[in-house]
């Protein structure tokens, strides 16, 4: 099997709290504490959670948006985790983001060209034909009509500046796209038209893509794997089959009982479970299984061990020590196995 094109490796991010002063540190948020996963080239890894159990962070940390507090991120067999501004400058034409807003990630005093362009100058490139011709082929790639070169961004609606946002995202020709919440801003009859989009621009380019969403239903649509977050840390980890059809951490099986059913006789029939109490503050995070102030299966070993994530089936990992649809030795071994 061939090397994953990323891999993480016990992921850390911790923002530090101050008080004083003079800014002494008194705690730390704990937002991303020990996440480790790999990418394939060409697969769609789907990252999905509660608000706040951070997502977006991890997303960033792999762009190196925002430093990391300890772990690793390797990309192409070459650690990138400490890796300078100026050598992250051409790895930057590898390594992509979408962001969730597309109002708020595009700058109303440029146009569409010069918005598409700037990775093209940023990066010194030149193309055979031009940087406009360049821009304009990108536009027509992704479904606008390259005349809205020098149009500006409140010319457009929510779907089309999100298309404007993949343009530029695509300039370069990246590797690995990272796309946080790509639809969650937009109405629901243009969100199916840009994951449709997301998906037939992957095949045509042989893109490689992390979907951060907490929209379950986006999720399975696109993905090929998919990572469960809670709190800070990775709970599930499966094919998109193997999770959807048998979830074995509890959370995994909460947020699935959200997921609306269009069929009315199966969505009276299933069972719905309501999580208790909010999500505990990353400020100050239950010891050991982060999940068991909320969780009806815990017992005395979720408040003083914390489960590992570990493999109980062919490519499906869980940290839970009373998993759920697990083959019956998995399940009998996993409290044991801490």
């Amino acid at each position: 099997m061939s090397e994953p094109l990323l891999s993480v490796q016990g992921l850390e991010k911790h923002f530090p709290v101050t008080k004083g002063l003079l800014q002494r540190q008194v705690a730390a948020v704990k937002a991303v504490d020990g996440v480790s996963f790999e990418v394939r080239k060409g697969e769609t890894l789907g990252l999905v959670g509660e608000s706040g159990c951070g997502k977006t962070t991890t997303g960033r940390l792999i762009t190196r948006l925002i430093e990391p507090t300890g772990g690793k991120i390797v990309f192409e067999g070459n650690d990138i985790t400490h890796m300078s501004q100026g050598k992250m400058r051409p790895l930057r034409r590898d390594v992509q983001m979408i962001f969730q807003d597309p109002y708020s990630s595009l700058n109303p005093r440029h146009t569409v060209g010069a918005i598409v362009g700037a990775p093209f100058r940023i990066q010194g490139i030149k193309t055979e034909q031009g940087v406009k011709k360049a821009v304009q082929d990108i536009l027509e790639l992704v479904g606008l009509n390259p005349e809205h070169y020098n149009r500006y961004p409140h010319e457009f609606s929510g779907g089309q500046r999100q298309r404007i946002g993949i343009a530029r995202t695509l300039a370069l020709k990246p590797k690995l796209i990272i796309a946080d919440e790509p639809v969650s801003a937009l109405d629901v009859s243009i969100q199916a038209q840009v994951v449709n989009l997301l998906e037939d621009l992957q095949n045509e380019l042989d893109l490689t893509y992390v979907v951060i969403a907490h929209d379950l239903s986006v999720v399975r649509h696109i993905s090929d794997r998919v990572a469960v977050m809670y709190l800070g840390k990775l709970v599930e980890l499966a094919d998109r089959k193997s999770l959807y059809e048998s979830p074995m951490h509890p959370y995994t099986n909460a947020l699935l009982s959200a997921v609306p059913i269009p069929d009315p006789k199966r969505r009276v029939e299933r069972e719905r479970i309501r999580l208790q109490g909010d999500v505990p503050s990353p400020l100050n995070p239950p010891p050991a299984c982060r999940f068991h102030t909320r969780c009806w299966k815990a017992q005395e070993i979720c408040k003083t061990v914390e489960p590992p994530l570990q493999k109980l089936a062919p490519g499906h990992e869980v940290a839970c020590h009373f998993p759920e649809n697990a083959p019956a030795a998995a399940a009998e071994a996993a409290p044991a196995a801490v």
